[in-house]
């Protein structure tokens, strides 16, 4: 990827996700693998966790398919990807895999919790925000 920046990945519903679709943040990588995921009414809690972290284990040079991601071994998670620099999540989403967000430690890709037309933001269920809170003393923020 010399020369070419990150992606923005986005996870929301369809109202939130296709609103960064008309910003122009969609791309397919050389895979045909999108920086998007459009969660409905259908889509299991296993594909939105597999979405945002799936990684496919190789061995010996050899890949082979996690047991927690049964697709092909080219579909990796946002997480996983080195195209994705930042990955935008509706806040409702992130609290139903909240154990993946909050276990996600990395600088890049960031993780940043948006709302959603159903669902305002609340800061107090914000872990990357508590976290950054956690580095400043109070006194240091105003």
């Amino acid at each position: 990827m010399a020369g070419r920046g990150k992606l923005i990945a986005v996870m929301g519903d369809e109202d939130t996700v296709t609103g960064f679709l008309l910003g122009g943040i969609g791309e397919l990588d050389k895979h045909r693998r999108p920086n998007f995921l459009v969660v409905e009414k259908e889509t299991s809690l296993a594909e939105i966790e597999e979405t945002f972290r799936c990684v496919a284990s190789h061995l010996a040079g050899v890949p082979s398919v996690s047991p927690h991601c049964p697709f092909l071994p080219a579909r990796r998670g946002f997480l996983a990807r080195e195209d994705v620099g930042m990955i935008l999540i509706s806040q409702a989403l992130a609290e139903q895999i909240r154990p993946a967000v909050a276990a996600h430690a990395r600088a890049l890709p960031a993780v940043l919790e948006i709302p959603s037309k159903d669902h305002p933001y609340d800061p107090a269920r914000d872990s990357v925000l508590r976290r950054a809170r956690g580095l400043f003393a109070p006194d240091e923020l105003r």
